[in-house]
């Protein structure tokens, strides 16, 4: 099968790309630019363009499948000449769902902890070396790549995002999967320059919960009343196992999972993440993995990338970073901070870097979401509002929605790093929170 990708070098594009080429289909594409590791990778497989930009004259009529990036723009050239020559054109879940559609298909959703309830499903099923086809959305220890394509695999699970499928199909990725078993792991308002209120974010997910497949399973956090209204008022038929957050406790800082075969320690923290653990036990009961067995293999999950993942640092001080954003991720990744180093002086580092954190209306919903920290300091940049054309945010603004009046604020690198290189980071502990980079701070130094 020939296949041509359109903005080949996204996270997401550049792993499906790979995917398909070590399945044996004939993988060609493009895009304007590049980054690492997309470009390492697809270099390593022989699929990197050439040079950078749109040819038209790529596009021709042997292709089978044209799989077209959030990244490319509705009049892109190449999409205008695989209209032109009536090319099928997907975009990404979509062709994930034909490349699953004879398969019993496992979507994780929600709007926090999805990522890390997938990784922490594939790393058990990996552990007992059962093999499945997978797509997820972070890199996984033990894992070349962040999706798996085979004819034979019974099962495929996938995370399931409620952003927009491409630039020409608007409809919400995880609608086009139509799971047999799903998972719904809580709703928090996000996304909000697509969905603009709070209303028509949910109703994604009253659509994703009536895709769910006649007599399915659905797995979902009893603990969010959101997610319970929309499991209460579904009309679709499907089976409804709800879970919630285990008991645990932490000793000398390790935290034990209490089970019916005793205590189980575990490799992560926060509360968060033993109730992302609990649904993921949910879904691998369905996949016939026993309990006994999913413990001895969640012991050594050590956590998604970027999700609370330690950093190792020269001087061996104590950091983590998150990809929290949105304010419901970084209240719970606060909250497990707090609770994990309580004895600790914490210091806690939030970058606004997306366009729905940098929206004055949106940032209401991070009131109080640095509290619990000795130290809280929040960077945006000036310039990305400008190169956004967004309105020019103050400081003064900032504390002020974030109800802190002892967070200090910081809207250009240079500062930051000025600030960043005064602390002796072997004093307390740092969380770094963001899914941009500081301004190309190293959290290694």
């Amino acid at each position: 099968m020939k296949t041509h990708f359109i903005a080949i070098g996204g996270s997401a594009m550049h792993n499906l790309a790979i995917a398909l080429k070590d399945k044996g289909y004939q993988v060609t594409g493009s895009d304007d630019a590049i980054f690492e590791p997309s470009k390492s990778r697809l270099e390593k497989k022989g699929i990197l363009p050439q040079e950078m930009g749109w040819f038209p004259e790529k596009i021709t009529q042997d292709i089978d499948a044209v799989i077209l990036g959030m990244h490319a723009h509705q009049d892109n050239p190449e999409l205008a000449r695989a209209k032109e020559l009536g090319l099928k054109i997907y975009s990404y879940p979509e062709f994930l769902y034909e490349q699953s559609k004879n398969k019993t298909r496992v979507v994780i959703a929600g709007s926090h902890g999805k990522t890390t309830i997938t990784s922490m499903i594939l790393h058990v099923l990996n552990f007992h070396q059962k093999d499945v086809d997978f797509m997820v959305g972070a890199q996984l220890e033990g894992f070349d790549c962040m999706v798996k394509l085979t004819q034979d695999n019974d099962f495929m699970v996938l995370e399931g995002d409620e952003y927009l499928s491409s630039p020409i199909d608007l409809r919400s990725k995880f609608l086009l999967y139509q799971p047999n078993i799903a998972l719904m792991s809580g709703i928090a308002w996000d996304h909000i320059n697509v969905f603009k209120t709070f209303d028509d974010y949910i109703e994604q997910f009253r659509k994703f919960v009536a895709s769910i497949t006649a007599g399915g399973v659905l797995v979902y956090n009893e603990e969010d009343p959101e997610v319970v209204k929309v499991v209460e008022n579904a009309e679709n038929y499907f089976r409804k196992i709800p879970y919630k957050t285990p008991e645990y406790e932490i000793n000398n800082g390790k935290v034990y999972l209490k089970t019916e075969m005793g205590d189980v320690p575990l490799s992560v923290f926060g509360a968060h993440n033993l109730l992302n653990l609990e649904g993921a036990r949910h879904i691998c009961q369905q996949l016939g993995i026993m309990d006994e067995d999913f413990y001895e293999a969640i012991m050594s999950f050590k956590g998604a990338s970027k999700r609370l993942e330690k950093v190792e640092r020269e001087d061996k001080g104590t950091l983590y970073k998150d990809f929290a954003h949105a304010p419901s991720k970084v209240k719970a990744a606060v909250k497990a901070f707090a609770e994990q180093f309580k004895n600790d002086k914490k210091y806690g580092f939030l970058e606004l870097h997306t366009y729905s954190s940098l929206n004055p209306a949106f940032l209401e919903q991070y009131d109080h979401a640095m509290d619990g920290l000795e130290e809280a300091i929040v960077f945006y940049s000036e310039d990305a509002l400008k190169i956004k054309r967004m309105e020019p945010i103050s400081p003064e603004f900032i504390k002020e929605k974030f109800k802190n009046e002892k967070l200090k604020v910081f809207t250009n690198a240079e500062d930051l790093h000025a600030y960043w290189d005064t602390l002796d980071k072997t004093d307390g502990v740092y969380l770094m929170m963001s899914s941009g980079n500081f301004g190309g701070l190293d959290l290694t130094k």
